[in-house]
């Protein structure tokens, strides 16, 4: 739908997973309409652009809601392993993701493509880099999640925006 694309950084990622920068109020509809039936929200409450109650509104169109606050600085594991329970408990059904700016967002799904649905790291990382190239703390923390066993690999963080290496 052209209303998606207006929403900040939209990526339609596959039939059934959408993400993008913060939607204006106006915009969850547009989401519902498109057929979406899941938001997950990676920001923070008061990232700019935050929508008040967020979780009312998406629940006055029928959609299921997840939010699931992201600290910008410190990206956590415990984060992301909460997104992957949602994604899987979401699993078959559409569902759009959205932080303030697709940044969060994206490094979070290239992590769910890579390590639950085996994903081409190359193509997953494609969909990251048409966003942002990650910053040194974003880099550690999508290097050491696709590392469980040995988060101290060595690798600069030039090595750290190629794509990276199949776990």
């Amino acid at each position: 739908m052209a209303e998606l694309a207006e929403i900040q950084d939209f990526i339609a990622i596959s039939d059934d997973l959408g993400t993008a920068g913060q939607p204006s109020p106006d915009q969850f509809a547009a989401i519902r309409a498109a057929g979406y039936e899941v938001v997950v929200n990676l920001s923070m409450p008061d990232s700019p652009g935050a929508v008040p109650d967020e979780a009312g509104r998406i629940a006055g169109l029928g959609m299921e809601y997840h939010a699931i606050p992201v600290e910008w600085e410190r990206p956590d594991l415990d984060d992301l392993e909460q997104f992957f329970a949602v994604m899987e408990q979401c699993r078959g059904r559409r569902v759009f993701v959205h932080c303030a700016r697709n940044m969060r967002v994206s490094a979070f799904v290239f992590l769910y493509r890579v390590l639950r649905l085996d994903a081409p790291v190359e193509a997953a990382w494609h969909d990251v880099l048409r966003i942002w190239e990650p910053t040194p703390v974003w880099q550690s923390f999508i290097w050491t999640a696709l590392h469980p066993g040995n988060p101290d690999l060595a690798a600069s963080p030039e090595e750290r925006l190629q794509p990276p290496q199949q776990p």
